[in-house]
């Protein structure tokens, strides 16, 4: 069975990676889904110590994973509006690299 460090240890890299997605890369579209990885990993992380985290009864504490229900909600919110506002800037100014998209006025 898996211990608690061993889904840290798999969080830490998904936040790791995500964490370099965002600072290295220059598409947008790519940090956003870095951004989303990042997301996933710290669900993984309020999942792992709901599921560890034991009441007095035996039972496990949900009041993390209903936690990580609410993230999800805000996280599809986040997806539409972010991929309307790239789809938007692709449209206005033919590219969606980091580095050509240096003012807000068009």
């Amino acid at each position: 069975m898996a211990t608690l460090n061993d889904y840290l240890l798999v969080s830490g890299l998904l936040f790791g990676i995500g964490l370099a997605g965002v600072v290295l890369r220059r598409n947008i579209i790519i940090v956003f889904m870095c951004l989303e990885l990042m997301l996933s990993a710290a669900n993984l992380t309020l999942v792992a110590f709901s599921r560890f985290n034991t009441a007095p009864n035996g039972l496990p504490d949900y009041n993390g994973q209903m936690l990580v229900f609410f993230v999800i909600t805000v996280a599809a919110a986040e997806v539409a509006v972010g991929l309307a506002i790239i789809v938007a800037l692709y449209r206005a100014r033919q590219t969606i690299h980091t580095d050509e998209l240096t003012s807000l006025k068009g």
